[in-house]
């Protein structure tokens, strides 16, 4: 008998139906389930409970279990242990209902560029957004934003308060130093420049923060995601073979932090001359991040075409979805945003959502 494959996102999402009544979240959510061991059709977890001998914990086996075979069906074998550990602080909410991280396993990918877009298609679509730039060495949201040189107030509570820019609330790393001079500091000061730049900003209400990392999988990305309450995370890649082989050690990071990735983001996918836009030349390779999303059972969120209007809306500081809408890169964009909102619930916000003047 053929029986469904189990993937690791299949059992986050089997198990994020469970909810600890005591801390009103999803155990996925609380970071509550670890160690996920998948060997055919067989689950080996822990389960981390703050609360031993109450109803959730006595159960929490057996709701588990069901969940699991809800999904996958009786036959799975699944075998959970029950962890009593302290709760620890809960991470930081920053006003967003969601937030995402947007990150890279290398840099020259273009995750500044897919952040940028991503959240001004947001904005656009009428949800309360906000962007901020975690990367200390090399800040490009600044650039992206034509936001050189701002500088952003500080409010009667001592908190940074965040530019609005093309309809996003927007904090960087860059408008906090000079843009001549280099950073050059350790990786502890760095991650203790994050953590406070994190928890000293006034976003306010927000529908979604979506957090450009700096690339890589070291020190200051793990400061960030065990800092904040994320949704969820988006890879971003090139199609060429050694870009692929980091964005793999990305979902690594965010699988062992229980952040669910929402979907990989190819980008450069291919090139077209604007003189036979049906052609298409890959450059940098063909199918990669198909392959990847396939291989791991994580979506492929769009492709993102090589375009001249791409690089010279960066250049410019007015995102691509805004100057150039109905590019083809621009319809990805978009096409983007909009399977992300879908992935976290719908397109539902907490209110109605308000009318934007775009600056």
């Amino acid at each position: 008998m053929n029986h469904k494959a189990i993937r690791r996102k299949g059992v986050y999402q089997a198990l994020s139906q469970v909810h600890d009544p005591d801390r009103g979240q999803d155990i996925t959510r609380l970071g509550s389930v670890r160690d996920v061991v998948i060997n055919d059709q067989s689950i080996a977890c822990k389960v981390h409970v703050t609360k031993p001998g109450t109803d959730f914990a006595r159960n929490v086996i057996r709701l588990c279990t069901e969940a699991i075979h809800a999904k996958y069906g009786d036959h799975v074998k699944v075998e959970i242990e029950l962890v009593y550990s302290q709760g620890s602080a809960p991470p930081l909410q920053l006003g967003a209902r969601h937030m995402i991280a947007i990150a890279s396993g290398k840099g020259g990918v273009g995750k500044s560029t897919i952040a940028t877009n991503i959240a001004v298609a947001l904005a656009m679509q009428g949800y309360r957004t906000g962007l901020v730039d975690t990367d200390i060495y090399g800040p490009s949201v600044p650039v992206m934003f034509g936001m050189e040189g701002d500088k952003p107030r500080v409010n009667d509570q001592r908190k940074i308060v965040p530019i609005i820019k093309h309809g996003v609330h927007v904090l960087s790393m860059g408008l906090l130093v000079d843009s001549s001079e280099a950073v050059i500091w350790r990786g502890p000061m760095v991650s203790g420049a994050v953590k406070q730049f994190l928890n000293d900003a006034e976003w306010g209400d927000l529908d979604f923060l979506l957090l450009d990392l700096p690339p890589g999988t070291g020190d200051i990305q793990l400061t960030i995601v065990q800092t904040v309450k994320l949704a969820g995370a988006i890879i971003a890649s090139t199609p060429q073979k050694v870009a692929l082989a980091d964005a793999r050690k990305g979902l690594v990071m965010f699988e062992k932090v229980n952040v669910p990735v929402l979907g990989i983001v190819e980008n450069m996918a291919w090139f077209s001359p604007p003189d036979l836009p049906d052609q298409r030349y890959y450059i940098f390779g063909k199918g990669g991040a198909e392959n990847l999303a396939s291989e791991t059972g994580i979506p492929l969120l769009g492709k993102i075409p090589l375009e001249e209007p791409l690089r010279v809306s960066g250049d410019e500081g007015t995102p691509l979805v805004m100057s150039t809408p109905s590019s083809p890169a621009a319809q990805a964009f978009r096409a983007i945003a909009q399977k992300m909102v879908v992935s976290l619930g719908g397109h539902d916000t907490t209110v109605a959502p308000p009318v934007i003047e775009y600056q």
